[in-house]
């Protein structure tokens, strides 16, 4: 059976695609648009929503992110999904054994939704464990699912997006 999954997608660190050419930097907003292409060969059926500009959370010194959703049809588990997604992370220049926590990143790619899956693991929480706090994530899932409802509480994100404070999220491109 196929599950409705919803990515949330982030990147503020440009990536060194070629370090032998010169100018071989991709800036972020390109490598959404690389990654959700590689997605494509993951999902069937991908949407995605706006692009979004966003400060980092917790705030710090480092780049605004660029962040964007997609959704689509997976057939296979969650865990099979998480590997898919580490790979196309690690193509844009990811590596987890080096990076610093909520730190710069090429490329960062969250399961937010699996079908209607709650899940905690040791390597793997269902919905994403901090969604309900984040505008960054909720506004473009929104935006793909707008009767969106948390399958922890029952609650729609969309109520749960408008408690939360703003936090400079700001649509750059639809």
């Amino acid at each position: 059976m196929d599950n409705l999954v919803v990515l949330g997608l982030g990147s503020n660190r440009p990536w060194n695609s070629n370090p032998s050419i010169q100018g071989g930097l991709v800036d972020c907003y390109n490598i959404l648009k690389m990654a959700i292409a590689e997605l494509g060969n993951v999902f069937a059926s991908i949407q995605q929503a706006s692009i979004y500009e966003t400060e980092p959370i917790p705030k710090s010194s480092q780049n605004n992110f660029f962040n964007t959703a997609v959704s689509g049809f997976f057939k296979g588990s969650a865990e099979e999904l998480l590997t898919s997604i580490h790979q196309i992370e690690a193509m844009f220049g990811r590596d987890r054994s080096k990076e610093i926590r909520w730190g710069e990143r090429s490329l960062d790619i969250d399961i937010l939704l699996f079908g209607d899956k709650v899940l905690n693991t040791q390597t793997l929480t269902i919905p994403h464990p901090r969604l309900d706090e984040r505008r960054f994530a909720l506004e473009p899932l929104l935006e793909l699912i707008p009767e969106a409802i948390s399958p922890k509480t029952g609650v729609p994100y969309r109520e749960i997006c408008d408690d939360i404070p703003e936090q400079g999220v700001v649509k750059i491109f639809h």
